[in-house]
């Protein structure tokens, strides 16, 4: 099918799915995933508007029972309580947040610096209090750059060393963090999947696990599932995206169907569940693009089980 076609065919189905909905209920039609999917703020608001609660709320309607909001962290209290105070009413569970400065190229942990370490300790430190805050159990950490002028097993000691440090802190209260392997410059210490498997095994904790982005290591390393399989031990969180473009699934390369099933069958079998995170853009603008949105998260969780 040409692309505008199926854009066409798309927005119409959702459309009407939205339309019998409100037609039956009042209210759009609430749809039930297989997955526990995180829009982010922002994704809705064209649909939603600006209001935090109100993109909340949003997403609890369309079927949505998880959040991930990277900045959170950078919120006033009040705000988080707010909103910590809401996704509890509406049965929303807390995604990542991003640990302030908890790695990057101002102060990569691969340095072994005094210095960068006490910036990362002190993120940790205040993350728990946010975690705290807003019933989260995740936070991402990326250690950041290389240090070019050192050898490769010296700086994956360092940050070992590190990431152990900070495991001292957040697991006494339950929480984790979780190392996210980038493809964003080729700077970038933590590259691959099975490194950051290495690193996890090294570090020996159930406060370090492995952050898998789909989207990016599709970028890097490929062989998504595979990836998967060899390194789900120390797998405690995914993020979606497709590739090329960032955007949801069905726009892209990469086959989520196929990608969700394989996660949703092994985590059932096992007795797991994992928050999937939608970290990436809208392929199509306004509220048009936020419907063919949802639609492709319906048609990408319509796998059989």
């Amino acid at each position: 099918m040409l692309r505008r076609n199926f854009v066409k065919s798309t927005l119409g189905l959702a459309g009407a799915t939205l339309a019998a909905g409100s037609a039956a209920t009042g209210s759009p039609a609430k749809n039930t995933f297989k997955l526990k999917y995180a829009p982010h703020f922002g994704m809705f608001k064209n649909t939603a508007g600006d209001d935090l609660v109100d993109q909340l709320k949003f997403m609890a309607d369309q079927g949505f029972t998880a959040l991930e909001d990277n900045g959170m962290m950078g919120r006033p209290v009040d705000v988080q309580e707010k909103l910590a105070k809401e996704m509890d009413r509406l049965g929303i569970q807390m995604g990542v947040f991003v640990v302030d400065k908890g790695g990057n190229g101002a102060n990569s942990l691969a340095a072994g610096k005094q210095e960068y370490i006490d910036i990362f300790l002190n993120g940790c430190k205040k993350a728990v209090e946010v975690a705290k805050r807003v019933n989260a159990k995740w936070m991402t950490v990326v250690p950041g750059d290389f240090e070019r002028r050192l050898p490769i097993g010296v700086q994956t000691g360092h940050v070992i060393d590190a990431l152990r440090r900070g495991s001292e802190i957040l697991e006494p209260h339950g929480l984790t963090m979780v190392l996210e392997p980038l493809s964003d410059t080729p700077n970038l210490f933590l590259r691959t999947s099975d490194q950051t498997y290495e690193i996890c095994r090294g570090v020996n904790s159930p406060a370090c696990k492995i952050l898998f982005d789909i989207y990016h290591m599709q970028k890097n390393e490929g062989h998504i599932i595979p990836h998967i399989d060899w390194t789900w031990s120390e797998i405690a969180y995914f993020q979606i995206g497709d590739n090329p473009g960032r955007k949801e699934p069905t726009t892209g390369e990469i086959n989520y169907k196929n990608i969700f099933k394989y996660i949703y069958d092994r985590s059932k079998k096992e007795g797991k569940e994992f928050i999937m995170g939608m970290e990436h853009g809208n392929f199509y603008p306004g509220k048009d693009g936020e419907t063919s949105l949802i639609k492709a998260y319906v048609e990408s969780d319509s796998f059989a089980v």
